[in-house]
């Protein structure tokens, strides 16, 4: 494969030339080094950066239009926009003090709703046992009311008034409770 004298060292490389490969990471890897470091916090990230832009020249060479700016121009946008995709990217991981912060929120929330259930299987709990069994059914089994009142035998109004009359004591019941907690 002869080059021409014409061909810039981009066209070179999308020809496939591996010396062309070489020199590209020797002209321009310092330029890309410090758009990486100046924009990225650790050496390792900016290494990281760097090969992308490289792997990205090389697969993209071939876009490189010698009419439309320098080589060193076409360099520096790969690069910028691989530092802004990685800008985006962090900004979209949540950071470790973050994910710590929200693994402590999850654990007290659920101490909370433990607390939470077992006081209100307190107020179930006390209760009249009829209230108890159609809050049950209907809570637990997920039973209409009609469904409750057809297996337990009561009338279709007496299910309505204990479901409704138990959960207005159940709720009293847990708000004098938070009153009490709130108080200590």
């Amino acid at each position: 494969m002869g080059v021409t004298v014409s061909q810039t060292l981009l066209q070179r490389v999308a020809a496939g030339e591996q010396a062309a490969v070489r020199e590209t990471i020797e002209r321009y890897g310092s330029l890309v080094w410090s758009l990486a470091r100046r924009h990225l916090g650790t050496s390792s990230e900016a290494e990281e950066v760097v090969q992308e832009v490289f792997v990205q020249l090389w697969q993209q060479a071939a876009r490189f239009d010698p009419t439309l700016g320098s080589e060193q121009t076409f360099v520096a946008l790969i690069a910028r926009r691989r530092l802004i995709d990685r800008a985006r990217s962090r900004a979209r991981r949540p950071r470790p003090e973050e994910i710590q912060e929200s693994a402590v929120a999850a654990a007290a929330d659920r101490v909370a709703d433990a607390d939470d259930v077992a006081r209100a299987a307190e107020a179930l709990g006390a209760l009249g046992v009829e209230q108890q069994r159609v809050i049950r059914l209907s809570v637990h089994h997920g039973l209409s009311h009609e469904e409750i009142a057809t297996a337990t035998g009561l009338p279709l109004g007496t299910v309505k008034t204990h479901i409704r009359r138990g959960l207005m004591r159940v709720r009293e019941m847990l708000t004098q409770a938070a009153g009490r907690r709130a108080l200590t």
